[in-house]
């Protein structure tokens, strides 16, 4: 896949008619920059330039030691230095000499923002006196870009995470039980991510995410002691690693008190609103589109059914990450900067997950994932269309 997205970015590069884009790192094993899974697959030691062109070369500027690892790895023609990256980093740019040299820092994007402050200095020190100091932009576009549309297998590769998350699912339904704790739940499923020898897709601790009840910790907290009891609502939120992409899905189950064969009507209605709210956002995105405007369907609508609206953006990009790329399907709030006014395209993929409360019962949410089509978008999980009711 790192051939298949460097031959893409050159295309990308094009489209924003900028001639070069260069990555610059050192030890990102241990500050990785987040462009590196797509672009390299590997590390980098020591000060590093990693230049892509719109014209499709691929240059790797790297200390002597880390040559042949790269070479591994990835099809750049190599440039190996023993005392500086200095000298063969002007040589290079002074060849190409490019107009636009699009560099890994950005204000709204965090996916984009991976060179350190000290090492922008560097980076400078190393260009005072030319003329490439004055032709450095963002990269964002482009690794937003790059980031954001999917190829064919990673959008199989997302899939296959999908319904791996989904299957845990249906055996979670099979399990829980009042009495439980949300611990022992999530051990259950952390299990069953082990048998599959697949990974969780974010940490451990707080993947799965296990809420229960009126009065649960909220969203990204580590599961607790708390006992599931008859009218609790339940809600998990997991996602597991595989083949390098994850998936990112939600759940909502009721606990049937005695006496009740299905939900109380506010805990039915509070489901239902979630669900529609969910296929009237899907319904909504085309490509074009910004963001915010899908946000604002969903949000709309839970507001319109008398329900407070909910804390967080609609949507986010799923890909290597959980949360990955730049534009999100979110309200227009400085918390979220730009990304909810980036335009939507083919094969990104989102998530799409609201909440409510149902007061005395706890929280209704239900996590999808979708990837954009040219005329609209299509689920990669299949989505929950009924409450799942426990019996006591």
């Amino acid at each position: 896949m790192v051939e298949e997205k460097i031959r893409q970015a050159a295309g990308i590069l094009r489209e924003n008619n900028i001639d070069v884009w260069m990555t610059f790192v050192r030890e990102s094993s241990t500050l990785p920059d987040p462009a590196l899974e797509l672009i390299l697959g590997t590390h980098c030691t020591w000060e590093s330039a990693l230049i892509l062109t719109a014209d499709g070369k691929a240059i790797a500027i790297v200390g002597s030691m880390d040559m042949q690892n790269i070479k591994d790895h990835a099809p750049y023609e190599i440039i190996g230095y023993v005392k500086s990256v200095k000298e063969p980093l002007l040589e290079t740019l002074a060849q190409l000499n490019p107009r636009t040299i699009a560099v890994n820092y950005s204000t709204d994007d965090f996916m984009s923002d991976g060179l350190p402050h000290g090492l922008y200095l560097q980076l400078m020190a190393y260009l005072q006196g030319t003329p490439f100091a004055d032709r450095l932009v963002s990269s964002e576009k482009i690794l937003t870009a790059l980031r954001g549309r999917k190829s064919k297998a990673e959008i199989a590769a997302i899939q296959g995470a999908v319904d791996e998350m989904l299957d845990i699912y249906e055996r979670v339904s099979g399990y829980v039980k009042t009495g439980m704790t949300e611990e022992s739940v999530a051990a259950f499923i952390r299990e069953e991510i082990k048998s599959r020898n697949l990974e969780p897709a974010w940490d451990a601790e707080s993947c799965p995410a296990v809420f229960t009840g009126p009065d649960s910790a909220g969203a990204h907290a580590n599961p607790t002691g708390r006992l599931i009891e008859p009218g609790h609502i339940m809600n998990i939120d997991c996602g597991v690693r595989k083949n390098q992409y994850v998936s990112d899905l939600q759940r909502t189950w009721y606990f049937l008190r005695a006496g009740e064969h299905k939900a109380p009507e506010a805990v039915q209605r509070g489901f239902d609103v979630i669900r529609d709210a969910i296929q009237k956002a899907a319904d909504a995105i085309r490509p074009g589109k910004l963001g915010w405007e899908i946000d604002q369907v969903a949000r709309d609508y839970i507001v319109e059914k008398g329900y407070a609206e909910f804390p967080h953006g609609l949507g986010h990009q799923v890909g290597r990450k959980a949360h990955d790329g730049s534009s999100l399907l979110g309200p227009r709030w400085d918390r979220y900067k730009s990304a909810p006014f980036l335009p939507i395209e083919i094969n990104q993929v989102y998530t799409l997950e609201p909440r409510l409360t149902v007061e005395g019962h706890g929280i209704a949410t239900i996590e999808e994932i979708i990837v954009v089509t040219e005329t609209g978008c299509r689920f990669l999980s299949k989505p929950q269309k009924e409450l799942i009711c426990i019996k006591t």
